[in-house]
């Protein structure tokens, strides 16, 4: 049985070490040199405050203690959050490159696989439970490093990654209470507090950006706690669980690659054709694109919780519609075939919006 007081004292503790530490981790930021400024593809007015991210990783462990949760891979679980985390922090104040920030993931998740949590089951329906140790420790490497970088990346709005955050983890939650997951629980809870307290600072107009240090360790989180619940459960489809949580920084990520790939650009060049750039250029305010995108992220969260414990009709059902939802997204991230979208366009005259785009 759950502490139920214990676990709402523990999210009010994260909650509360995060929202009360950011704005001194803003005047640390602005002291150390890590800032961001309006140039380039970033619109924001006047000089940010990076490295907020780690009022998150704060908030995280004053919850953490007062639980005190036991895991036989806690130790390496805390040991690659930290290499993360330095990862970040030197980002967020130096500016790494790609491959320096690539190698601090992949050496977290080697420590993740060096300790045995590597994703070695799946659930299929018709077939059980297959084993798939075999190639688990790369799946389990990609797994880290690809949900880390999709955090990342949609880390381009003010409030966007922290918000789509909070919605993912909280369906995890949702799903570990129901399967009876008590470290899930305790990761769940004090990752959601953190994230809404820090939000509250975060949210539009940012007062301070998360920053890599941030964003990669939400990533990592979330990679982490999927693997401890969702890859671990016995629900039909019980690898496509964690990917219909994140849906939108998963496939927006996948969509980007495939766009650079289709007009032959550098995979790794940044660009404003992500689902939230789109969603400016059709017209929305910033405010109002993130909302769209915690709506996207809230669906999928919810089909997610349904899935998990629906019959197998009921969970191709769920597939045909997110497979749909997933075609918006593509639409929205600049993949069509011949210049056409025709969920967009039949979304848009739906709301009295009759012209293409």
């Amino acid at each position: 049985m759950y502490n139920i007081m214990e676990l709402i004292t523990a999210f009010l503790i994260s909650a509360g070490v995060a929202f009360l530490t950011t704005p001194l981790i803003k005047k640390l930021a602005i002291k150390v040199g890590a800032v961001d400024y309006p140039t380039g593809r970033k619109k924001h007015k006047g000089v940010k405050a990076r490295l907020g991210g780690l009022s998150i990783v704060l908030g995280v462990a004053a919850g953490l203690l007062f639980l005190q949760p036991e895991h036989p891979y806690m130790t390496q679980i805390i040991i690659g959050g930290v290499i993360v985390v330095i990862t970040g922090i030197l980002d967020d104040i130096f500016g790494l490159k790609p491959y320096q920030k690539l190698l601090g993931q992949l050496i977290a998740a080697l420590v993740l696989v060096s300790s045995g949590l590597i994703i070695d089951k799946i659930t299929m329906p018709f077939f059980g439970t297959i084993d798939i140790s075999s190639i688990g420790l790369v799946l389990t490497v990609l797994w880290v490093i690809g949900v880390t970088n999709a955090i990342n990346l949609i880390d381009g709005l003010d409030g966007l990654a922290a918000g789509v955050s909070a919605i993912g983890l909280t369906s995890i939650l949702i799903i570990a209470i129901m399967d009876y997951r008590l470290v899930v629980v305790y990761l769940g809870m004090v990752l959601v507090g953190s994230c809404l307290g820090f939000l509250y600072h975060n949210f539009y107009p940012a007062k301070i950006f998360m920053g890599d240090t941030g964003a990669l360790f939400l990533g990592y989180s979330i990679s982490v706690i999927s693997m401890l619940g969702l890859f671990k459960n016995v629900a039909l489809f019980s690898f496509i669980i964690p990917i219909i949580i994140i849906a939108v920084p998963i496939f927006d990520t996948i969509f980007a690659i495939v766009r650079r790939l289709i007009n032959k650009q550098n995979i790794g060049m940044a660009d404003r054709k992500h689902i939230h750039y789109q969603l400016i250029d059709m017209g929305y305010s910033h405010q109002t694109a993130v909302l769209i995108i915690y709506a996207f992220s809230g669906f999928f969260g919810l089909m997610a919780i349904i899935f998990n414990s629906a019959t197998l009709l009921a969970s191709l059902f769920i597939l045909g519609i997110i497979v749909v939802a997933i075609q918006l997204i593509a639409e929205l991230s600049g993949v069509v075939i011949n210049g056409q979208k025709p969920l967009i366009n039949s979304v848009r005259k739906l709301f009295g919006r009759k012209q293409k785009i």
